[in-house]
């Protein structure tokens, strides 16, 4: 049996820092050795909905045939394929560069798969410097992501470069 719950140590909230630390610990002790990457995908979706508060929807995308591809997820049922370059998905996808958006009401083209987000995080996973999927992260309120979230979702992401 797995428990990977994070280790408050007798306080009910960590910094983001230890957060994103003790989640991509617990992601790489799952994936390790595991050459299935939408095993892998999905045991790390279940990982982020248990250790990121305030999430409406955590999972991946994969990159298959030039579009992004619904993969392992956690949350209400999402947008099956996205074009490059179209929402937030397809942007960071088209351009390999991580999307921290407040609000999504305010972002030119947003995808609504899920009328209750409010606020997204994608980060693309880059495998020899192509984007072979993206993390996507919504929330139901405004402004819930932020530049300390961003890097932790980051260097989750180059961490499952070599895993998926």
């Amino acid at each position: 049996m797995f428990d990977f719950t994070p280790d408050r140590s007798g306080t009910e909230t960590l910094s983001k820092p230890e957060l994103y630390r003790q989640l991509a610990s617990a992601a790489d002790a799952l994936t390790s050795g595991e050459p299935d990457g939408v095993a892998n995908m999905a045991n790390v979706a279940a990982l982020m909905w248990e250790f990121i508060p305030t999430l409406n929807w955590a999972g991946f995308y994969r990159v298959i045939g030039g579009e992004l591809v619904l993969g392992p997820f956690v949350g209400r049922p999402a947008c099956i394929r996205i074009p490059f370059g179209q929402g937030v998905c397809g942007t960071a996808a088209s351009t390999g560069e991580t999307q921290l958006v407040e609000d999504v009401h305010a972002f030119p083209g947003h995808i609504a798969c899920d009328a209750a987000s409010k606020s997204e995080l994608v980060v693309p996973i880059l495998k020899d410097g192509t984007v072979v999927a993206v993390i996507d992260l919504d929330s139901p309120e405004t402004g819930r992501f932020d530049d300390e979230d961003a890097t932790g979702i980051e260097a989750l992401a180059k961490l499952l470069s070599c895993a998926i």
